[in-house]
């Protein structure tokens, strides 16, 4: 997650890395197949904390006593229950020796963890202002596009070539063989129904194989919203201050700026229709509103943002505007 949004998700949200490989052992020729070694999680990233699972269908692991090294050094004896091992950074080999002594017999296991940078970014099709320093959210009903960003390296912190890494998406547990291969690094994904989450995550490996990496988080669509702010002639469109509630037109006239937040926009941009007392009377972002008479009155303005099949977006403002009693109209 480097740029554009991230999510992390969990990633995140949002979600780094690793690649284990593994090789077994024994001491004492016994065989090796007593117990494995699990590691989560599958892809851990750099500087991180990954735990170590003794796992067996053929020895009473939990009658056992455990013994973990990492580098020679112990770092866990005791029963079999689940140990964190801190990792380096990118590219590092943290190895982990694991023996299992059990009705007399000694059980070996060892496993080597390689963390690898991998990120994910979340960038929502959805609707923002122009110049909004913030993100806009998943939209209900839209698209966002995923893009991961890797960094492989070998264990001499050697970079494998970018273009040459090999990405394997899967969304919902279910591999997307189109939108996998080399070199791509993005995947337009569906947002999921309001209320539900949808998960996505990549392997990435270099084109020799040997290094592995991956990211994993989940998406979650947000209720869009739309805004109204002033559009001073001065200081340009107020987006310090949304309005809500009523408005007073202190002036001869009053220019109002509609922002849609998180809307989908694949289709295109948000649609956006005024309301004067219940009448359509302008479309687009902006709306000029001209109090005539010299009297003083009140209106009520809404307006609805849509967007394909998404349900429109209502916002409603009572204006209020003159100096004395009376009946005025607004002149658009």
């Amino acid at each position: 997650m480097r740029s554009g949004l991230f999510i992390t998700l969990v990633i995140a949200l949002i979600l780094p890395i690793a690649v284990s490989a593994q090789s077994l052992g024994s001491l004492g020729g016994i065989s090796n197949e007593a117990f494995t070694l699990s590691v989560s999680p599958q892809y851990p990233s750099p500087y991180s904390q990954a735990t170590v699972s003794v796992l067996s269908g053929s020895i009473d692991v939990t009658n056992s006593t455990i013994t973990a090294f990492v580098g020679g050094k112990e770092i866990y004896k005791g029963s079999a229950r689940p140990f964190s091992i801190q990792l380096g950074k990118t590219g590092s080999i943290t190895n982990v020796k694991v023996t299992a002594v059990f009705g007399g017999a000694l059980f070996s296991q060892t496993i080597s963890i390689q963390p690898q940078d991998v990120v994910i970014i979340a960038e929502p099709i959805s609707s923002a202002p122009p110049l909004y320093q913030g993100k806009s959210l998943v939209p209900i009903g839209g698209d966002v596009r995923v893009v991961a960003m890797a960094n492989l390296k070998d264990a001499n912190g050697r970079s494998a070539s970018p273009t040459t890494y090999s990405y394997a998406w899967t969304v919902d547990d279910t591999r997307i063989a189109n939108s996998s291969g080399i070199g791509k690094s993005a995947i337009i994904v569906a947002s999921p129904l309001q209320y539900r989450s949808r998960s996505v995550s990549v392997v990435v490996t270099s084109a020799s194989g040997n290094l592995v990496g991956g990211a994993s988080f989940s998406l979650s669509a947000a209720q869009p919203s739309v805004r109204v702010y002033e559009n001073d002639p001065l200081l340009g469109i107020r987006y310090d201050r949304a309005l809500s509630g009523s408005y007073t037109i202190s002036g001869a006239e009053a220019t109002l700026y509609a922002a849609p937040f998180s809307l989908p926009t694949t289709g295109g941009a948000p649609f956006i229709q005024w309301f004067l007392n219940g009448s359509s009377v302008q479309i687009g972002n902006s709306i000029t509103l001209r109090p005539t008479g010299s009297g003083k009155g009140s209106a009520s303005l809404s307006l609805t943002a849509s967007s394909g099949d998404l349900t429109p977006i209502t916002t409603v403002l009572s204006l209020i505007f003159g100096a004395t009693s009376g009946t005025n109209f607004f002149g658009l």
